[in-house]
């Protein structure tokens, strides 16, 4: 976290009630911008089309790529941190709108139909859908939501210390290659039960949590004007082309082509 100096906060609706059932917001966030912990009568789908999304939300953490999108439900605690600089959409709901989505908050992946209303909303700057033609689409936004894959997180962490202290240990240093053996013995337990572990309680294998750190962490790296070829290293990949086909996998996309689509 950076000197509390060099963080801005960022402005907050000011309603007490929403304009229209659904209404949209826009802003391009510096780094180090942040908002501290809120509530509001609506819900709002929180998503960055560009850089990782970085949120706190009754007291769990929550990153997402702009694959996903989270969701935050009416009245629920939530503060936000950009550790790089965002392209930040969000969608107010109105309570009344939100009765068929999610009732905790989420994760959710977020279909390229509504990746393009959103984009071309925001390129429209449309807050408030007005005519005929974007109020179709608003509601086409809408049933995309309520049938948007559910994660519970796209980078989930642990409750117990031991894996707790594991997982810190590699986002502090997402290109450390050593195996899950290696970090067995530094909590003295088999490499068989670490497996178990992780699957019971992230939902998911020891090396798709780290890939999955790896893609996060290589987003913000690319904001950066190192080479592809040198992020890829840092991210522990012996060679770039082994760093792309993961990213592709991931973004759907070269990270050349993510970084052209950011200006470098």
């Amino acid at each position: 976290m950076t000197d509390s100096m060099t963080r801005k906060p960022i402005d907050l609706l000011e309603f007490s009630e929403l304009p229209a059932p659904v209404y949209f917001r826009y802003a391009d966030f510096d780094a180090h911008r942040y908002a501290s912990a809120h509530r509001h009568p609506w819900g709002t789908l929180e998503y960055s089309a560009h850089g990782v999304l970085h949120m706190e939300i009754g007291g769990s953490r929550f990153m997402s790529p702009p694959q996903y999108a989270v969701w935050v439900p009416p009245q629920t605690e939530h503060s936000f941190y950009s550790h790089q600089p965002i392209n930040y959409r969000a969608v107010c709901l109105a309570a009344s709108v939100c009765r068929d989505l999610p009732a905790q908050a989420c994760t959710l992946a977020i279909s390229d139909i509504l990746k393009a209303i959103l984009k071309d909303f925001a390129a429209r700057d449309v807050k408030i859908p007005e005519h005929e033609a974007d109020q179709r689409l608003a509601q086409v936004l809408v049933d995309q939501l309520r049938q948007a894959p559910v994660h519970e997180r796209y980078l989930p962490y642990a409750s117990s210390p031991g894996l707790l202290g594991i997982l810190e240990a590699l986002q502090a240093g997402p290109g450390d290659n050593r195996p899950l053996a290696h970090w067995a013995t530094t909590i003295h337990v088999s490499e068989r039960t670490l497996a178990r572990q992780f699957i019971r309680e992230l939902g998911m294998s020891f090396g798709e949590w780290r890939q999955r750190l790896r893609f996060l962490a290589s987003i913000e790296a690319l904001d950066s004007h190192r080479s592809i070829q040198e992020i890829a290293f840092d991210m522990g990949y012996s060679t770039g082309s082994a760093f792309i086909a993961m990213f592709q996998r991931q973004a759907g996309c070269t990270p050349e082509h993510y970084r052209r689509h950011r200006g470098f």
